[in-house]
């Protein structure tokens, strides 16, 4: 009997200098009016989060060394789309996705308002339950003096069943 696996994935990133006109992408969602997260892809940490809880409960790794900066394929990437291939490197390893859930850390964006929608947008990329929650940080810490954002996720596995032959 395989027992399921869990992991535990966290991604931070600095918000873009003002004015730069880097979009604001969380949770596969755009954030029109926001300043864009700094990054080598769309700097979606809650994706990212998830990504990295994924890749940690199938032993695969890290999001570093799935998704490399020195990577150029991923340059400017999205998160849906680095969900996606991670939701295909995990299943390719055998395994099933269970549920991710995933806190996202800080003042800004609010989540509140467009939480199912993200939800969904993340759980279509995945094709996988996802949950999602928000919190600040009281004003503690680079979150909490809206220097960036910060996410953690946990994800649940299961080995696939194999297929008769």
């Amino acid at each position: 009997m395989q027992l399921p696996r869990t992991g535990i994935g966290t991604d931070v990133h600095a918000f873009a200098p003002a004015g730069s006109g880097r979009p604001m992408r969380l949770a596969c969602l755009d954030w029109p009016g926001e300043v864009g997260l700094a990054g080598h892809s769309d700097a979606d940490v809650a994706a990212h989060a998830a990504c990295d809880a994924l890749f940690s409960a199938a032993g695969l790794g890290d999001l570093g060394s799935q998704f490399g900066t020195s990577d150029p394929e991923w340059a400017g990437a999205s998160g849906a789309a680095m969900l996606t291939e991670t939701a295909r490197r995990v299943r390719a390893d055998g395994w099933e996705i269970a549920n991710v859930a995933v806190q996202v850390i800080g003042e800004r964006p609010r989540i509140g308002r467009r939480r199912a929608e993200a939800e969904s947008a993340m759980a279509d990329a995945l094709d996988a339950p996802v949950s999602l929650s928000a919190t600040t940080t009281d004003g503690l810490g680079f979150t909490g003096r809206g220097e960036g954002v910060a996410a953690v996720a946990s994800a649940l596995l299961v080995r696939a069943p194999l297929e008769a032959a």
